[in-house]
C-alpha cells in the first residue's frame, strides 16, 4: 500500500486538477511527528502551470480519488477514531478468547445441573415384578450390593463387577429390570437410546459417548442403561462404515474409564439390553467391561401366574378367574403380551356391559325409578344382567371354557356384541351417556368386574410376540384330534411328556431323557401331528422346521439358521423342536453331497450333542427314508429312539374315521367300521381316510345342491346327511397313496431299524 500511495501522490503532483487535492495527499502521507509547514509557496507556482485534464477511466481510481477528496484535519480524526474503535474492539475480544473456556465450562454445567435434575431414580421397584426371580437373585449380587455397600468392596480389595448384559426376546422385562433396579437402589438413572447416539457429522457420535460417561462419573454412584446396545457396537468386522467402528472403540475406551480408580471407588454400573447379543462385538463381552450375561427367557408356566398376579392385582376381577389356568392356556406369552392381554380383557368386559345395556327391555337401562337428576344409580335389571353376564363365562360346564371358538363364547359374552351392525352398537353406547351424564358411583361401579370369559375371549385377539418374532408356541392340537397309534403314543409320552412333567423320577433312577425322537414311516399316517400333539400334551413350546427352508444358496447362512432354530428354543425352554423331512436336511455326508450340505449336517449334529447347553430342548424328527440320513444322527445320544408310524389296522382306521367325523352329520345307516373293514380301504394311510371322508361330504353336498329347487333364494336350511352310498362313491373314486411296492420297502428298513 506504501508503494501505491507514492505512485498516485506522483501522478496528483504532475496532474491534479486542482491544489486542494495535491494538499490533502501530502497531508494524508505526513508523519504524525513532522512538524506542520506552509505549502502556499507550492500551490502558488502551480497556478501557473496549465495542467493536463485527465478524464476519469478507471471506477477504482474515481473512488479512491473521491476518498483522498477530504480535508486533512478530518481525515487524521476519521484515522484515529477508527483505530480507537479498533483497539476498543480488540480489548474485549481478547478477553472473551481468554474467557471461552471458563464459559464453555459453566455453560455445561448449567446443563447438567439441569439434566441432574432428569437423572433421578425411578419410581418402579423390584416388587413391582413378577416371574424372574432368578434374574433379580443375580441382580442382587451384581449391581444392588456394590451400588448400596461399595465399603464392602474397598475393604476386601475386591472390585466389583462393572457391567451386566440383560438380552432375551423382546417384551420379556430387560428395560422394565433396569428402571427397578435403579428404582430400588435410588441411584441417579442415565438411559441412553443407542439409535439417538448416531449423528450424521463426523465425531458426533464419539462426542455424546464421552459426554455421557463423563456426567457419569461425576454423577457417581450411578446406572447407566444403554437400550438396544446392537445398534451402535455391531462386530467391526462386520461394519459397513468407519465410523461404526469409530462408536465401538470409543464405547470400549468409555467403559475402560469407569474402573474402580478412576471413579473414586465410587460405583458406576453399566447396563446393556439387546434381543441379539450374538450380533455385538466380540470385545464388548469380555471380562471387565460387560462381567455377566443374564439371559431372560420367554416365561413358563409359574413365571406367568406370578407376571399375571402382579397385573392382575389392581383389576377388580369376579371370583371365576383362574389365575392358574390362564396362566396355563398362555404359552409362548412375554411379560408385554400378558399385559395387552388385561388391557383386551378389560376393553372386553366394557363391550360386555354395553352387550347387557342392549338386551335391556325399554326404559330399564335409561330410565329408572331409582335414578336421580344428578347421579343416579343403575336400575336392578341392569345390575342383574350385568351379574348374570359377570358369571355367565362357564355356566356351559366343560372344560372347554378356555377354548376360543366362537361357539363355545356364551352368548351374553362380546361375540354376539360384535356381530350387531354399527347403529345399534352407536344408539346403545349413546343411550347409556345420555342416561348417566355424570361419573357413577361406588355402588354402581360395585356391579362391573372382568371375568374369566373376558380374559379368555381376549387370548383370540392378542398374539404372542414369540410367534411374530419366529419364537416357538404350543399348537392347538390335542390327542383328541388324532385317532388310534396308542403304541407311538405311549413311547412318545415316556421319551417327551414325562421327563418335562417329572424330571426328579428320572433323577432317581440315574437315566435322563432321550435327546431325539424319530419318527419315520409311510407318508401320511400323523408324524408330524404326533409332534404337535406331544408339545400340546406338556405344555412346551414349539417350532416346526422343515427341512429344506434353512437351505441356503449363501456360504454360512444355512449353519447359521440352524443355530438360530436352537437359539430360540433354548430362549423358549421347554420346547421341542419339530424336523419334517429331516432327509433333505440331513443326508449322508460324502459322495454326490456338496461340501455346504456337509458343514449343515456338522452343524446340526453339534448343536443336538450340546446337552448341557440346550436346557431342556427335544428334538423330534420325521422322515420316510431313514436309509439316507446320515448314520452319525441316529447313533445313541443323538436321535437315539427311532419309532416306526406304521399303515393303520382295520381297527385303527375306524378310529380314525370316528374322529375325523366329529363334526360331520352322518346318515343312520353309516358305520364306520364297515367303512374300515371294506377291502377298498386296504392300505388307506390316515392321509388317504382324510381325503375319503371330503370326497363322501362333497358327494351329500353335490346330491343337495341338485335337488334344491331353482326359486327358493339361497341355500337350504334343512341338515345334509352324508349317507352309506356318498362313502361307497368316495371308496371308488380314492385310492392308496402307498403301493405295495413301497409297502415291501418298509418292510425291510423296518427289519434294519426296527420300531
Amino acid at each position: 500500500m506504501p508503494g501505491i500511495r507514492q505512485q498516485l501522490e506522483h501522478s496528483q503532483q504532475s496532474a491534479t486538477p486542482d491544489a486542494v487535492s495535491s494538499a490533502a495527499v501530502q497531508s494524508v502521507h505526513s508523519s504524525d511527528e513532522e512538524p506542520e509547514f506552509d505549502g502556499s509557496s507550492r500551490f502558488d507556482a502551480l497556478e501557473s502551470v496549465p495542467t493536463m485534464e485527465v478524464k476519469n477511466t478507471n471506477a477504482m481510481n474515481g473512488s479512491l480519488m473521491r476518498l483522498w477528496g477530504t480535508k486533512a484535519a478530518d481525515t487524521a480524526l476519521a484515522t484515529a477514531t477508527a483505530t480507537d474503535k479498533r483497539s476498543a474492539a480488540e480489548v474485549p475480544e481478547q478477553a472473551s478468547g481468554d474467557s471461552k473456556r471458563e464459559k464453555d465450562q459453566r455453560k455445561k454445567k448449567r446443563t447438567r445441573g439441569t439434566d441432574r435434575a432428569t437423572h433421578e431414580a425411578p419410581t418402579t421397584r423390584l416388587s413391582d415384578l413378577g416371574g424372574v426371580d432368578a434374574c433379580i437373585e443375580e441382580i442382587q449380587e451384581l449391581i444392588v450390593m456394590p451400588l448400596t455397600h461399595p465399603e464392602i468392596y474397598t475393604h476386601m480389595g475386591v472390585v466389583p463387577p462393572r457391567g451386566v448384559l440383560l438380552h432375551g426376546p423382546p417384551g420379556c422385562g430387560k428395560t422394565l429390570l433396569a428402571n427397578a433396579i435403579a428404582g430400588e437402589v435410588g441411584v441417579p438413572f442415565l438411559q441412553i437410546s443407542a439409535p439417538s447416539v448416531v449423528s450424521g457429522m463426523s465425531g458426533e457420535s464419539e462426542k455424546k459417548l464421552r459426554e455421557v460417561f463423563e456426567e457419569a462419573r461425576e454423577l457417581a454412584p450411578c446406572i447407566i442403561f444403554i437400550d438396544e446396545i446392537d445398534a451402535i457396537t455391531p462386530k467391526r468386522e462386520n461394519a459397513q462404515r468407519e465410523m461404526e467402528r469409530r462408536i465401538v472403540a470409543q464405547m470400549l475406551t468409555c467403559i475402560d474409564d469407569l474402573s474402580w480408580e478412576k471413579t473414586g471407588y465410587k460405583p458406576v454400573m453399566l447396563i446393556g439390553a439387546t434381543n441379539r447379543p450374538d450380533s455385538l462385538d466380540p470385545a464388548l463381552r469380555r471380562a471387565g467391561r460387560f462381567d455377566r450375561e443374564i439371559a431372560m427367557a420367554v416365561p413358563d408356566q409359574p413365571a406367568r401366574e406370578q407376571i399375571l398376579k402382579v397385573l392382575c392385582q389392581r383389576m377388580m376381577l369376579s371370583g371365576d378367574f383362574d389365575i392358574k389356568e390362564l396362566a396355563k392356556r398362555t404359552p409362548g406369552y412375554v411379560g408385554a403380551d400378558l399385559t395387552a392381554l388385561t388391557t383386551a380383557a378389560g376393553m372386553i368386559a366394557v363391550k360386555r356391559i354395553f352387550h347387557a345395556l342392549q338386551n335391556l327391555p325399554a326404559g330399564d337401562g335409561t330410565q329408572s325409578e331409582n335414578q336421580t337428576a344428578g347421579n343416579g344409580t343403575l336400575s336392578e335389571s341392569l345390575a342383574d344382567k350385568l351379574a348374570q353376564t359377570t358369571v355367565e363365562g362357564d355356566s356351559d360346564g366343560h372344560d372347554g371354557m378356555m377354548s376360543i371358538d366362537s361357539d363355545s363364547v356364551p352368548a351374553s359374552t362380546p361375540a354376539r356384541w360384535d356381530a350387531e351392525p354399527a347403529a345399534v352398537k352407536l344408539r346403545t353406547i349413546a343411550e347409556f351417556l345420555k342416561s348417566h351424564p355424570h361419573p357413577l358411583t361406588p355402588e354402581e361401579l360395585s356391579t362391573l368386574a372382568i371375568s374369566n370369559a373376558d380374559f379368555i375371549h381376549a387370548l383370540a385377539k392378542v398374539q404372542p410376540s414369540a410367534k411374530r418374532e419366529g419364537f416357538a408356541t404350543v399348537p392347538g392340537v390335542t390327542w383328541d384330534d388324532i385317532g388310534a397309534l396308542s403304541k407311538v403314543r405311549d413311547e412318545l409320552r415316556m421319551a417327551i411328556v414325562e421327563p418335562i412333567r417329572n424330571p426328579e423320577i428320572f433323577a432317581r433312577v440315574g437315566i435322563t431323557a432321550p435327546a431325539g425322537v424319530l419318527l419315520w414311516g409311510p407318508p401320511g399316517n400323523g408324524k408330524t401331528l404326533l409332534a404337535k400333539a406331544i408339545a400340546n400334551e406338556s405344555h412346551t413350546n414349539f417350532i416346526s422346521v422343515k427341512g429344506g427352508e434353512l437351505m441356503s444358496k449363501y456360504v454360512g447362512d444355512s449353519e447359521r439358521a440352524v443355530r438360530q432354530v436352537f437359539t430360540r428354543a433354548r430362549a423358549s425352554s421347554p420346547c421341542v423342536v419339530f424336523f419334517d423331512e429331516l432327509d433333505a436336511l440331513c443326508s449322508r455326508r460324502g459322495g454326490e453331497q456338496s461340501e455346504a450340505s456337509a458343514r449343515v449336517v456338522n452343524t446340526l449334529l453339534t448343536e443336538i450333542d450340546g446337552m448341557e447347553a440346550r436346557k431342556k430342548v427335544y428334538v423330534i424328527a420325521a422322515t420316510n427314508r431313514p436309509d439316507i440320513i446320515d448314520p452319525a444322527m441316529l447313533r445313541p445320544g443323538r436321535l437315539d429312539k427311532l419309532l416306526y408310524v406304521e399303515l393303520p389296522t382295520p381297527g385303527e382306521r375306524a378310529d380314525i374315521l370316528r374322529t375325523l367325523a366329529k363334526n360331520t352329520p352322518l346318515s343312520s345307516d353309516v358305520s364306520m367300521d364297515d367303512i374300515a373293514h371294506d377291502e377298498r380301504c386296504t392300505g388307506f394311510s390316515g392321509a388317504d381316510l382324510v381325503g375319503l371322508l371330503r370326497q363322501a361330504a362333497e358327494e351329500a353336498l353335490r346330491s343337495a345342491l341338485s335337488g334344491t329347487a331353482s326359486d327358493v333364494p339361497g341355500p337350504s336350511q334343512q341338515t345334509i346327511f352324508v349317507t352309506r352310498a356318498n362313502f361307497d362313491t368316495a371308496l371308488q373314486r380314492t385310492a392308496p397313496s402307498v403301493s405295495a411296492t413301497d409297502m415291501k420297502r418298509y418292510e425291510s428298513l423296518r427289519k434294519l431299524y426296527g420300531n
